[in-house]
């Protein structure tokens, strides 16, 4: 970017924007937004939410109409998908950019790309990778997900980059959706391993406080499978760079399950890991990779 082009940036006023919805994501965005002096206009069903950043310098509106007639620019970060029905449901979105930043399923933010567009108005979806306290604070490494309107991105970049980094997935408005709850899965997997192991010494003359950072050096040190993982199903050779095979991982998956026994610990969060595992073996080759069991949660 020129010198030239960076003046100018500085030299423009900051975008003027409405955000509807005031929960603790919506009231953390708001704050990074008029933190970073972008004139702000808000509603929220409970209107008392809205004081504190009243006196901050934000304008309260008294109907969500209201508030989206204030800016083009108009950000929803509420409840659910039913939610922005009703909130938006005899409001006139002729000629707002709407962004959509509820957690929703890809199929329901297609959906709404293409309500948006019946109402007139340019959309984009977002899925936010942060919890509320990260928003705002750039050392955190917050992010958010967009997908939809490429013009449309490109055109608010810099102000939705304002709460929190930016990453755009595509024209596919269910895009964003998609990252966003195929990272959460894989965060609530890993949680799942990690309730296992602490109730595994549970009882015993193990602190927790000394198990945790034995727990997530070692979850760190094995995240590295996953590029490995995403070059196999992009191949389609499951037996290249393998270090621990399937038919090694399934002969030792019964002491993971006698140890499980003997400490009074339910298997269930193991099981239907081990049970892929041995069916994948079943069909494929005992010198691959966990990666079949991929195509086996495919329908």
């Amino acid at each position: 970017m020129t010198t030239n082009a960076v003046d100018e940036i500085r030299r423009t006023p900051p975008t003027p924007l409405t955000l509807l919805g005031l929960g603790a994501m919506g009231t953390a965005l708001a704050g990074a937004w008029l933190t970073a002096g972008h004139p702000l206009t808000v509603w929220n069903r409970t209107a008392a939410r809205a004081d504190g950043l009243a006196v901050r310098g934000a304008t309260v509106a008294a109907t969500a109409a209201e508030a989206v007639a204030a800016n083009r620019l108009v950000v929803v970060c509420l409840l659910d998908d039913a939610s922005v029905d009703e909130a938006l449901a005899d409001v006139d979105l002729t000629g707002k950019d709407l962004v959509n930043l509820i957690t929703s399923t890809p199929e329901q933010a297609r959906a709404r790309a293409a309500w948006a567009a019946r109402r007139g108005a340019r959309y984009l979806d977002g899925g936010i990778m942060a919890v509320p306290p990260m928003i705002g604070v750039p050392a955190t490494g917050a992010y958010v997900f967009y997908s939809g309107s490429a013009d449309l991105f490109e055109k608010h970049r810099a102000t939705l980059a304002a709460p929190a980094g930016t990453r755009y997935v595509g024209e596919d408005a269910g895009y964003a959706a998609l990252h966003d709850v195929a990272l959460l899965s894989a965060m609530y997997g890993m949680f799942a391993g990690v309730a296992h192991a602490f109730a595994l010494v549970r009882g015993e003359a193990v602190a927790p406080g000394d198990l945790a950072p034995l727990l997530s050096d070692y979850v760190t040190a094995m995240s590295g499978s996953i590029a490995t993982t995403a070059e196999q199903l992009e191949s389609g050779d499951y037996t290249k760079d393998v270090v621990s095979s399937l038919a090694m991982q399934v002969a030792g998956k019964g002491t993971l399950l006698r140890t499980a026994e003997e400490q009074g610990v339910s298997p269930e969060l193991l099981e239907p890991y081990f049970r892929l595992m041995e069916r994948r073996l079943e069909i494929g080759s005992g010198e691959e990779d966990l990666t079949g069991v991929v195509d086996l949660l495919r329908r």
